[in-house]
């Protein structure tokens, strides 16, 4: 209990220096301190699926650096091209890992302080449950793509030096390997990349947590099953796919209304983008998922399914 509260129950009044000690954001910034406490996997996932690649390249690159150093040299390709491809896999298992520590995360959020009697004790400090329960939904919009983001920057970071070390002892032109890569561009990318996916995939994770708030074991069954019986039943009774449809967007509609769709036209390879004439910020389409009704309709189901999931942690109690 503060010294707010204790002075509060004696009547006793605080000088006014006391009230500014305690701001109104601490709470909440001590709240998602306790999630990243009780849950090291939103850490400890994306740094380890970082160091895997890493490790991945530095043995790609003892064991083949030179083989295609030499293929280069015969066939004249550009050195550009292959130092950039390590780097490709790094948005994409990372975000992968992103999506996948989000969901589990909210499925067991709400339904884990329950089942270990928890919720007894973070109910007796003056916490609300609304700022409870934003700090939780908090997670997997902010926290973990911020984690994410700076883990593939350390991720690339540790790719180029191992890179520039191998092109070095092999007396590649190092220069000449990096000039053509445009940083700036690739970090837009990856941040742009992270941002779309985390707002398109809001509403998955607000329908998780309103799960997790409200059932008592099994939540992954609980979550998944309404969506995988729907549209069977929908095309049994009505020989429509609207469900269907429906689903498939939500999960993979981003790239279609967040990116450019055609650019495999310019390009055999998504990693020869930027340097076949159609720059990568080209790629990003912000209007076009700006102005997609997916992306406002999840976001309002989003906002209805935290105002579900406040009323039933006030109700809630331990399992």
């Amino acid at each position: 209990m503060s010294s707010l509260n204790i002075a509060e129950e004696m009547g006793v009044a605080l000088p006014e220096r006391a009230d500014a000690t305690t701001h109104s954001t601490r709470p909440f910034l001590w709240s998602l301190r306790r999630e990243l406490w009780d849950n090291p996997s939103i850490v400890v996932a994306p740094a380890v699926v970082g160091l895997l690649l890493v490790i991945a390249t530095f043995v790609a690159a003892v064991r083949f650096t030179d083989p295609i150093l030499l293929k280069l040299g015969e066939k004249n390709l550009d050195l550009t091209t292959v130092a950039f491809v390590p780097f490709t896999p790094v948005p994409i298992f990372l975000g992968i890992t992103m999506v996948l520590v989000a969901a589990f995360y909210s499925l067991d959020a709400l339904l884990g302080e329950r089942q270990d009697r928890s919720i007894l004790f973070w109910k007796s400090l003056p916490v609300s449950d609304s700022l409870t329960v934003l700090s939780k939904m908090a997670v997997p919009i902010v926290i973990l793509p911020i984690i994410t983001f700076v883990v593939a920057i350390a991720t690339d970071i540790l790719i180029f030096v191992i890179e520039t070390i191998a092109l070095l002892v092999h007396h590649a032109p190092v220069v000449s390997a990096w000039a053509g890569i445009p940083v700036l561009s690739l970090l837009a990318f990856m941040a742009y990349s992270a941002i779309v996916v985390t707002l398109w995939y809001a509403p998955i994770y607000a329908w998780f947590l309103l799960v997790s708030a409200w059932v008592r074991r099994i939540p992954l069954i609980a979550a998944v099953a309404p969506f995988i019986l729907l549209p069977f039943f929908e095309k049994i009774a009505f020989q429509t796919n609207h469900v269907r449809d429906f689903i498939a967007d939500r999960i993979g509609g981003v790239f279609t209304v967040a990116f450019l769709h055609k650019y495999t036209e310019h390009s055999h390879h998504h990693s020869l983008v930027a340097y076949n004439g159609l720059p990568l910020n080209d790629l990003l389409t912000p209007g076009h998922f700006l102005a997609a009704p997916g992306l406002w309709g999840g976001l309002l189901f989003a906002a209805l399914a935290l105002f579900l999931i406040i009323r039933l942690r006030r109700s809630s109690g331990p399992i």
